[in-house]
């Protein structure tokens, strides 16, 4: 008897706790093997019932408010890696889309009993005792008869047993099966029926789309489409996904169902229609842009599914934290956070931070016991004082106005720890933020430690330690981080977002997954982020120093690769940049790095740290220079022939020197190709 996790719940769908529970998988046409490898905790016992059960490794309980029906086999919680491997070795295996309902009866006609169960036929309106006495295998269908004696509860009170017999003659007695919930028996026949129904009804639920069998069979369909969509499943059940992602997909699914299902039925009635009438044409036309809109939506959902595109592209959230603005009264206050508040502290804080000048007007003062409520009082030019201490906090610090976040003492004295699953630990959209001398800590995080999403925010003297991604730059917004401390990041210490702009001065970001990442931004709708690196040290990331996104290929260029070949592209591209840069940049770097990769690779003799600013500052001349290539294609079509590409460089960075590279496991630099 195969072992498992299993957890009790209801009828549904309903996410709950998964808890350690003994499954069965027998199957006696398929090897011991087989069915050990479908579910591995041998120690696991059952919980969820009130009792063991000879015979059963499965739990059972009894639907809630439905106390006159039998128990049930309760399957719904199994995990990922469950699910995942009964997939993958057993029930789909490499089989196309096209396939799929073949592979699936397949299988059950391999672990499902034909006959002699009961079930609880559940819909949205009633749920009805029955008993099975056939299965059509190639439907997904059971042959049922309604159980003696007979059990129904609905919503509707008109609901009678002369209206469900007539609901049974016209459904034929068929039944599809992953609308059945298995009844409980003892004796362990019925385990794995009621594990193969379940994992049928889960596929059909949460994995199997409509239009999957009109997508192309080049590839397995398991690595193609379930694979990924069983991971967000599961992502989305444990809060790895931010929760403005998750509306988002579940809306675009929404939109992708219903104008697929519209798409449908326009290419029916054009298909029952015979003649070319302007009626016909008109439905075409509209056909092709419904097309067109299903296949946009389409990528949007896989972009999302695919867990390494959802990290590089990452999510935009539009926060909709409203500033409040001055005060009515238009006075400034200063809040001042501390746990405890003795006199010699407050004596520190009159002569260094509350006195320092002679006041032209008297300044208010606001005490409050945690820096989240400070925060929150705040409005536009106030200041908030944290006094050292180790301060837990359960909530999103959402600044809106431009105010000054600043520890009194050292950062590792001030302690800022966030508890409890949230999005976001810090969400700043003011036009002027400044923090300094904090120390965040960040915990069961979905999203970044910091998101700027527009405005500028100012990081100086903190330190950050990441759970997720680190500080995120969204497009439009602008970020400054001097002599500060990141590292832990499981995702990028710092993500540069197109049309951003990020400084960055003698700062350490290191032990991430990767140290920083540009987003790409050679889509014509993007604009140029601003990127300047001094002096930073960037050392013991598990990838790159810094990771550049781009597209594999650029489709606007293509026409150009005739005429150019990579060596000349190589060597043009860096030489053309230089005089556009060297006011800004390091010029003696830039002349090293001017004559192109192969001489950079070349000069053995060059230190890690200066070959690691040019190889950033070859890639991404590199890259602006063929967005300049694009947009000088696009004028030019428009009858506009001045396109200066030196005026694309200019505008890529301010500077990027002085930076220290060090043992970061895949080198300095490197492109991420989609």
């Amino acid at each position: 008897m195969a072992d498992g996790l299993l957890a009790g719940g209801g009828l549904g769908s309903q996410a709950m706790t998964p808890q350690p529970e003994r499954t069965g998988w027998a199957v006696e046409e398929e090897p011991a093997p087989l069915e050990k490898a479908l579910f591995q905790d041998e120690d696991s016992c059952s919980d969820c019932s009130n009792h063991d059960k000879p015979g059963s490794s499965l739990p059972s309980f009894v639907p809630e408010g439905k106390t006159h029906f039998p128990e049930i086999f309760q399957t719904s919680q199994l995990l990922f890696y469950e699910r995942f491997r009964a997939y993958q070795d057993y029930i789909l295996a490499d089989c196309k889309a096209s396939e799929v309902r073949e592979f699936t009866a397949e299988f059950l006609e391999k672990v499902l009993e034909p006959s002699g169960w009961r079930a609880v036929w559940h819909t949205n309106v009633f749920e009805v005792l029955v008993e099975v006495t056939d299965v059509d295998f190639a439907a997904l269908k059971a042959v049922v008869r309604l159980a003696d004696p007979y059990l129904c509860e609905s919503q509707v009170s008109s609901f009678t047993l002369e209206c469900m017999n007539e609901l049974f003659d016209l459904k034929e007695h068929r039944l599809p099966l992953q609308e059945l919930w298995v009844v409980f028996d003892d004796s362990g026949i019925f385990d794995q029926t009621a594990l193969a129904i379940e994992h049928v009804r889960f596929f059909y639920q949460n994995i199997w789309r409509s239009w999957d069998e009109e997508e192309e069979d080049e590839y397995d369909y398991f690595v193609r489409c379930v694979e990924p969509r069983l991971r967000l499943h599961y992502d989305i059940l444990e809060d790895r996904v931010p929760s403005g992602l998750v509306v988002d997909y579940r809306n675009l699914l929404s939109q992708c169902e219903e104008s697929y299902r519209t798409f449908l039925n326009l290419r029916s009635s054009l298909s029952n229609c015979n003649s070319d009438s302007e009626q016909e044409n008109i439905s075409m036309v509209e056909g092709l842009k419904l097309y067109s809109e299903i296949e946009q939506l389409k990528q949007k959902l896989k972009l999302i599914e695919n867990p390494l595109l959802r990290y590089v592209f990452g999510y935009q959230k539009n926060s909709d934290i409203q500033a409040k603005g001055i005060r009515p009264n238009g006075q400034k206050v200063m809040h001042v956070v501390s746990s405890t508040m003795v006199t010699g502290l407050l004596r520190s804080l009159l002569r260094d931070r509350l006195c320092q000048e002679p006041c032209k007007e008297e300044t208010e003062i606001q005490f409050h016991s945690d820096p989240l409520s400070a925060i929150n009082a705040c409005y536009e030019g106030d200041t908030v004082i944290v006094c050292p201490g180790h301060y837990m906090v359960h909530g999103t610090f959402s600044i809106a106005d431009s105010i000054e976040l600043e520890g009194y003492g050292l950062p590792d004295d001030i302690v800022i720890e966030k508890r409890g699953k949230g999005d976001t630990f810090v969400d700043c959209t003011g036009v002027d933020i400044k923090i300094s001398g904090i120390k965040f800590i960040q915990h069961d995080a979905v999203e970044g430690i910091l998101i700027i999403h527009r405005g500028k925010t100012t990081l100086e003297n903190c330190v950050l330690q990441c759970e997720t991604t680190g500080v995120t730059v969204r497009t439009s917004a602008e970020f400054l981080m001097k002599n500060s401390d990141l590292y832990g990041a499981k995702g990028a210490g710092i993500e540069i977002y197109p049309g951003s702009k990020c400084t960055l001065i003698d700062n350490e970001i290191h032990h991430c997954k990767e140290g920083i990442l540009i987003k790409d931004f050679l889509d014509e709708h993007y604009d140029i982020p601003k990127i300047s690196m001094v002096n930073n040290v960037i050392h013991n990331n598990e990838g790159y120093g810094v990771v550049l996104v781009k597209p594999t290929i650029f489709s606007d260029l293509q026409e150009n690769v005739q005429d150019e070949t990579e060596e000349d592209r190589a060597l043009k591209t860096p030489t053309s940049e230089e005089a556009g840069t060297a006011e800004r940049v390091d010029l003696e770097e830039l002349i090293q790095c001017a004559t192109g990769k192969r001489e950079l690779y070349a000069r053995s003799s060059l230190s890690e740290q200066v070959e690691g600013n040019c190889e950033i500052v070859n890639e991404l001349v590199a890259a602006s220079t063929q967005k300049g290539q694009m947009k000088k294609k696009r004028l030019s079509e428009l009858g506009i022939t001045q396109a200066d590409d030196n005026l694309m460089s200019q505008e890529m960075f301010v500077s990027i020197v002085g930076n220290q590279f060090k043992w970061n496991g895949k080198g300095s630099f490197g492109t991420f190709l989609f």
